[in-house]
């Protein structure tokens, strides 16, 4: 595929490895950078591109020149993506998403920026991704379903039609949400449950029909309530 675009990725773990090869083979960007914290800053190079402290990059690249992928996932209940997204804005850079070529959204879908949609997704009539989601391979986005700011949906999840799913929630593998149901945000919904009722913020869920456990989604990722 023809490359046109400049991009930078934020981040050089796993997840950003694999985005790399994504958006290579499979969009018109090009790589040229990745960027990392100065703390964790461990290494010059990546796939033969340098890596750049992250407090210095507009120093580095120009923001009308580039863009921006925040590559983290889950990382403190999605929070440390969050942090850097809106960092990455605010130092003038434009995030933007990628969608696989192997994935299925219908025409009035939408998806906001910083969003990776792996193969096999399919996003459903009226639709909504916002900004900063992740959606893993082979979920089912039902029809005007919302996923809400910085939520990380795991592989083969089912979201039924009219859905909500809260603000940095995450789904875990084989979950399931039923017709009309709200995720509250910063839920913890487990591998294999199912989501038959409406959920409290915070909360993290197991088991068919899914039940709140006695701790919290801020203990589990260790972060404070907020």
């Amino acid at each position: 595929m023809e490359q046109s675009h400049r991009l930078i990725i934020v981040g050089d773990g796993e997840f950003a490895e694999i985005a790399y090869e994504y958006f290579t083979y499979d969009s018109s960007y090009e790589v040229v950078a990745f960027s990392v914290e100065k703390e964790y800053l461990k290494r010059k190079e990546l796939f033969g591109l340098p890596i750049i402290p992250f407090e210095e990059l507009e120093h580095f690249y120009q923001p009308s020149s580039c863009k921006a992928f925040v590559a983290v996932t889950f990382t403190q209940l999605n929070r440390v993506r969050s942090r850097l997204y809106k960092e990455v804005k605010r130092k003038g850079f434009r995030p933007v998403s990628y969608v696989s070529s192997k994935a299925f959204v219908w025409k009035n879908a939408e998806i906001g920026d910083n969003c990776f949609i792996f193969e096999h997704n399919v996003i459903q009539y009226h639709a909504k991704i916002m900004d900063n989601v992740i959606l893993w391979s082979g979920n089912h986005i039902g029809h005007r379903a919302t996923i809400r700011e910085g939520a990380f949906l795991s592989s083969h999840v089912a979201v039924s039609g009219y859905c909500e799913i809260g603000e940095n929630c995450f789904l875990g593998v084989n979950s399931c949400v039923g017709d009309n149901m709200k995720i509250a945000r910063d839920c913890i919904i487990g591998a294999g449950a199912v989501v038959i009722a409406d959920t409290e913020e915070g909360k993290v869920y197991v088991g068919n029909p899914a039940k709140p456990t006695r701790r919290s989604s801020y203990a589990t990722f260790g972060v404070e309530n907020a």
